[in-house]
């Protein structure tokens, strides 16, 4: 599977993703660094990517067709506390179903929403 993991997920995650043997895009230190959303979407959009992030806002693509989108939001969130959340959801979520899916994961609550196949 192929991942976008934005700047605000740790770096310790990325390396444990590689670990798994996933295709992971991190764009830190890199020209593209602190681009805006928008241009995080069309990347992740044309490379066909699950997008990892603590940004909230990408749930507005959630009526698009997208390769998944993982959202942590965490009250009082440390690098720690992002990763184990990062590797336990990625780890319990077939490679197969991360397709139109958004899961947003809170303290003690995690949430998912899958786009219906009607809509386009």
């Amino acid at each position: 599977m192929k991942i976008f993991v934005d700047e605000n997920i740790p770096k310790m995650s990325v390396n444990e993703l590689k670990n798994l043997g996933f295709d992971v895009l991190d764009i830190r230190n890199t020209e593209k660094e602190g681009i805006p959303d928008e241009e995080v979407w069309k990347i992740v959009q044309s490379e066909k990517r699950l997008l990892i992030t603590t940004d909230k806002g990408f749930s507005k693509y959630r009526m698009q067709n997208h390769s998944g989108i993982l959202i942590v939001r965490l009250q009082k969130p440390n690098r720690l506390k992002i990763h184990n959340k990062v590797i336990q959801t990625i780890n319990s979520i077939n490679v197969n179903d991360w397709e139109n899916l958004i899961i947003t994961l809170k303290d003690n609550v995690k949430t998912s929403w899958k786009k219906p196949d009607k809509f386009e």
